[in-house]
């Protein structure tokens, strides 16, 4: 059974749908340079990150301009891991790892897998997305889960399947790529920033469901 990152939350309804969900993990945005409702600002990142109980992974996803600012971030959000999207370098993770003593999650483009294995020995994990110009998720496209299958066959970190997952085709998605968690944001909401408590739940119980059946 695949584990389930829920992200984009923006308020403590949302969240504690999602743990009640079974979400494995939770994630809220701050510091992207990119237009989301999913963003909020670091406060308002600390206070939900605050909430998240015991056993549920508080997840800050960020795109800061620096390692160092990353390392100023994390200390005043404060969460248990942090999801890093843009250009980083090998260097900048260990630092940012090293400074913190925090997970330290990666965002690399499905369509550059020799980045993903630059990266294997560094970060945490690994999150496969479709991501924009700028190294940001939430597109809400999806990509070739077999390749991407094929790709976490090859590294040692844990995969995240991200891009373009609905309830609809999550099941689908763990069955080909076989990931160690899925990630979905914008395939859970009723609008941008926004999440719809019911495909929350339907998202959390058919990210197991392949493996049930199989």
């Amino acid at each position: 059974m695949a584990r389930v990152k829920i992200c984009g939350l923006t308020d403590g309804a949302d969240l504690r749908a999602a743990v009640d969900a079974g979400a494995d993990a939770v994630g809220v945005i701050s510091e992207v340079p990119v237009d989301t409702g999913r963003e909020v600002d670091s406060a308002t990142a600390a206070e939900l990150l605050a909430d998240v109980p015991p056993f549920v992974t508080a997840t800050l996803v960020t795109m800061p301009d620096s390692a160092e600012r990353a390392v100023e971030l994390l200390r005043t959000v404060g969460p248990d891991a942090v999801q890093l999207h843009g250009e980083w370098t090998p260097d900048e993770i260990r630092y940012i790892r090293a400074e913190t003593e925090r997970k330290v999650l990666l965002a690399v483009d499905a369509d550059d897998p020799a980045r993903a294995e630059e990266f294997d020995a560094v970060a945490d994990a690994l999150v496969i997305d479709s991501t924009d110009d700028s190294g940001a998720g939430g597109t809400g496209e999806t990509h070739d889960w077999a390749k991407t299958g094929e790709l976490a066959a090859r590294l040692t970190s844990p995969v995240v399947l991200a891009g373009g997952l609905t309830a609809d085709n999550v099941a689908e998605a763990v069955r080909v790529a076989d990931p160690y968690a899925v990630d979905v944001a914008s395939g859970v909401e009723l609008a941008d920033g926004r999440k719809d408590h019911n495909a929350v739940a339907r998202f959390v119980a058919n990210a197991g469901r392949e493996m049930e059946l199989a």
